[in-house]
């Protein structure tokens, strides 16, 4: 299991390469559920989301002979572009196995703007395994699967550490969960800087495996996709949900309604343009599932990535 001494190495590995990003708050929300919220945005992260974290550090973990192979990932959009962007710094080749509805300002970003191999696959957790596999069969890839890495688990623990590192004393975090490798970064980094620190995860209400599998003690999947939050849509590992359920308070859902409340008020409350997996974290706290009255609260924005073509014709 990843260890806060790792995150702390994985933290001296990239930090003069990954931005540093800005933590915010908010009178109108500390006023308004009497508590005292502090945002880490990773919005404003290189390629707009956390995800840069654990593939630069996970890229730079790499044997000499794995980098001359080129690696290899399958992921519906940030954790492409962050591979993408780490394996063009590092000189390396990238393929990336993209599902067909994956936003095209993702897509566009990952092939275009970073330079990766992109191919696409059906738009199934299956179809993207399936695909990935046959082609490191074929060449000989190295994975660098979106959660399911210890050095990419590690690197996203960074982005909470920072946040600790600034903020002191936190009573409380809430993280959005998809595969749980945020998560699970968070968790560690929070409980080993301060252990008394709750840690909430948020989830689609539409996608909610990881609150099923929380509740029943074994991973469970989800039979349909029908989230807008569409870096939260795939499931847990056996890696990450060993994590969660020993650093995990408890899994908060949220349905579709409350992830564009969220999206909205931080929009147009506090100016930042943020992607609905990245505002699932605060639309866990208006929930009002979790008490936060007088609390210090630290809420993770995972990415900025906004497909516009979904609201203006282009």
């Amino acid at each position: 299991m990843v260890t806060f001494a790792d995150i702390e190495s994985a933290y001296e590995r990239i930090k003069n390469t990954v931005n540093r990003t800005a933590v915010v708050t908010n009178r109108t929300l500390n006023n308004r559920l009497e508590a005292e919220f502090f945002f880490k945005c990773e919005n404003f992260q290189r390629i707009g989301a956390f995800k840069f974290r654990g593939a630069y550090n996970a890229v730079n973990c790499l044997s000499e002979e794995q980098k001359a192979r080129g690696v290899i990932a399958h992921s519906s959009g940030n954790h492409a572009q962050a591979l993408a962007l780490a394996a063009k710094l590092a000189g390396i080749k990238a393929v990336i196995v993209m599902p067909k509805s994956s936003p095209a300002v993702k897509v566009n970003a990952t092939r275009d703007t970073y330079g990766a191999q992109v191919v696409f696959c059906e738009n199934t957790i299956t179809s993207r395994q399936e695909t990935a596999g046959e082609l490191i069969e074929k060449f000989g890839y190295t994975m660098v699967h979106p959660y399911d890495n210890d050095n990419v688990i590690a690197g996203a623990g960074t982005a909470a550490l920072e946040l600790l590192q600034e903020c002191g004393s936190l009573d409380m975090i809430f993280v959005p969960v998809g595969g749980g490798g945020l998560l699970s970064g968070t968790s560690i980094a929070a409980k080993g800087f301060f252990p008394g620190i709750k840690v909430y995860a948020v989830e689609p209400e539409a996608v909610d495996d990881a609150y099923r599998s929380f509740q029943s003690g074994k991973i469970c999947v989800n039979e349909t996709t029908n989230s807008i939050a569409d870096g939260l849509l795939t499931n847990l590992c056996e890696r990450t949900f060993s994590i969660i359920k020993k650093n995990v308070e408890q899994i908060v859902t949220v349905s579709e309604e409350e992830i564009k409340q969220a999206m909205r008020f931080i929009w147009e409350r506090m100016k930042l343009v943020v992607e609905p997996s990245g505002a699932v974290s605060l639309a866990g706290v208006l929930s009002g599932k979790v008490p936060v009255k007088n609390r210090r609260v630290g809420i993770i924005i995972s990415g900025g990535n906004v497909d516009l073509n979904a609201f203006f014709e282009v």
